[in-house]
């Protein structure tokens, strides 16, 4: 099972009602990698997350989640194959305290013991045991996308989708955020990223995807980013 991918995606295609997203995206995730997926705003980065979680329209082609296929899986039967999502948005209840959103989730695949625990989890995020008793309207952004990751790890998921979540803050949190994701990694953890921050994406990643239109036009490893520039400055308009 070791050399199987944590995510297989084949000729994926998605809809929003009747509007045609996705045309045939093509992935592959190998276990404890970290994948970047690059493109402009609108381009099918974040619908390509939404569609592996089932949560856009009519979706065809093949998703093989640790060889399991899941295209025509509910979205709570695709997050207990090891799957968590992370929307740009974050998600963080305002009403709720940072414990009470950390303890919210169930653990998902406690039986395979991935899950972290909450001494685990604020070891790794100091801020958020600091703020552990603050409301989710009184946390930072920096704060709140800390927790949504935090909560995520506590469900026990091993493939992380993660959105945007660079985005808005400030350098430092940023530098926190690489930091974060380099010890995930070295945990075992597989991570996709939609990431609008090259400069932050670029050396955490160790296979970049750039998406056009809904189509995958450039597929390469980190080892020939600098051969790529030329080619990403003019797909990406940098």
């Amino acid at each position: 099972m070791s050399d199987v991918p944590a995510l297989e995606i084949r000729d994926l295609q998605a809809w929003y009602g009747e509007s045609h997203i996705l045309h045939g995206i093509n992935l592959t995730v190998p276990r404890g990698s970290v994948v970047t997926l690059l493109g402009r705003n609108g381009a099918g980065r974040t619908t390509t997350l939404r569609a592996i979680m089932g949560l856009t329209g009519a979706r065809k082609g093949s998703i093989k989640v640790h060889g399991t296929e899941a295209i025509d899986l509910a979205t709570h039967r695709i997050a207990h194959l090891g799957i968590g999502y992370c929307p740009e948005e974050r998600g963080i209840f305002a009403s709720l305290s940072t414990e009470e959103n950390l303890r919210l989730p169930p653990p998902l695949k406690a039986q395979r013991g991935k899950a972290m625990s909450e001494s685990e989890i604020y070891a790794m995020f100091p801020n958020l045991a600091e703020r552990r008793s603050s409301q989710g309207t009184r946390l930072s952004g920096g704060e709140q996308q800390m927790l949504a990751v935090a909560r995520i790890l506590r469900t026990g998921a091993d493939i992380l989708l993660l959105d945007e979540i660079s985005e808005g803050l400030a350098p430092v949190i940023v530098q926190a955020l690489a930091r974060m994701i380099t010890a995930l990694k070295a945990q075992g953890f597989t991570i996709v990223m939609v990431e609008q921050n090259f400069r932050f994406a670029a050396p955490l990643a160790d296979h970049f995807y750039v998406i056009e239109h809904g189509h995958v036009v450039e597929s390469f490893p980190a080892s020939q980013l600098a051969a790529k520039q030329a080619v990403l400055d003019e797909l990406l308009s940098v």
